[in-house]
């Protein structure tokens, strides 16, 4: 079995690294646009689509001309033929391919990736269960995370493979970043496929969250963070 610290250097890559990465490639949000995304994060937590007068309602204070502009300008944002926001950041109303849902209480919604499954609790401000499966052997992985952290892994020992971004979050962010960070039950499964994956590597699940904690405190920072 690695150690912790070779996990964290698997190719080179540390944990600050990536943290680093990440949160340089994330757009720079001010109070308006945290108060905007929040809001979203929140409302498709519901199961339904957005609408953006549903949005302006949530954030408070901000007029459906600010929130127009964001909806139309951010990348990562999916509407319906009627407008209101069906996928957000990482956060959607409905599945992709593999497949991560969020469980919190009676609702279930669904992320992009790994990542996403680690930092979108923390923004909506629930206790969610994560359900997600091994892309390699198709063993089941289950957690439960909120903004404190992940617990409950199971199995124990999973990992996430984690990519560091070749430049900032796109219209492409699924497929260049999203398709390549994944849970993995074990480093037998995880290890095989960054063999296959160039650029890639594996985190504990803890260090993962880590990483998440970036995005979420971009998008909602707690009052220590934004001081």
């Amino acid at each position: 079995m690695k150690t912790r610290e070779e996990t964290e250097a698997t190719k080179g890559v540390s944990l600050a690294d990536v943290a680093e990465a990440i949160k340089a490639v994330m757009p720079v949000l001010d109070e308006t646009d945290q108060r905007i995304a929040t809001a979203i994060y929140r409302l498709i937590g519901s199961g339904a689509p957005v609408g953006p007068a549903a949005i302006v309602k949530a954030a408070g204070g901000v007029s459906m001309e600010r929130v127009d502009e964001r909806l139309n300008a951010w990348p990562g944002v999916f509407r319906d033929d009627m407008g209101r926001v069906v996928g957000y950041w990482g956060h959607a109303i409905d599945k992709l391919e593999p497949e991560y849902r969020l469980v919190a209480g009676h609702n279930t919604t669904y992320a992009w990736c790994a990542l996403d499954t680690l930092f979108i609790p923390g923004i909506i401000g629930n206790q969610v269960r994560v359900e997600a499966s091994d892309p390699v052997s198709g063993e089941p992985v289950s957690l439960v995370v909120d903004r404190d952290g992940a617990r409950d892994v199971t199995p124990a020992g999973a990992l996430v493979s984690m990519v560091i971004p070749e430049g900032p979050f796109g219209y492409d962010v699924i497929e260049s970043f999203c398709h390549r960070v994944l849970f993995f039950a074990s480093h037998k499964t995880g290890d095989k496929w960054i063999a296959a994956h160039q650029g890639t590597t594996l985190l504990p699940v803890d260090q993962a969250f880590e990483v998440g904690r970036v995005l979420t405190e971009r998008v909602a920072p707690t009052k220590s963070a934004s001081r």
